[in-house]
């Protein structure tokens, strides 16, 4: 897995990655009750507000990790966003993408480097 500093984990696979917030990200955001996803071939580029979180304490914007394109949502978690709390490493993936440039993923940071960035 690869992680941003926005507190988002990606899973490669090929060339698509699955995307979804980390264990820290769903604690500090707290009972999720509405999310938002992206429309599948919306087009994205890295930085983009993509999916929008409502919780019990605030509201908040997920980013595009990289540039590429959205092939597959999560509509389990439109239905159900306590899904995140729970499980937010696992069933609770937001969208999968496909990459523009699977080189971008070298620029993110491991599950070590994020377990430092979030001391």
């Amino acid at each position: 897995m690869k992680f941003t500093e926005e507190h988002e984990w990606l899973e490669p696979d090929g060339d698509t990655v699955k995307v979804g917030i980390t264990e820290y990200a769903a604690e500090q955001l707290g009972d999720i009750v509405f999310i938002e996803l992206p429309d599948l071939g919306t087009s994205v580029t890295k930085g983009q507000e993509i999916v929008v979180i409502e919780s019990v304490k605030a509201a908040s914007d997920i980013l595009a990790p990289l540039d590429g394109e959205i092939i597959e949502i999560n509509n389990a978690i439109v239905d159900d966003p306590s899904m995140v709390n729970n499980d937010p490493t696992g069933e609770a993936w937001f969208f999968k993408m496909s990459l523009k440039n699977q080189g971008e993923l070298d620029g993110l940071m491991s599950e070590d480097e994020y377990k430092k960035h979030i001391q």
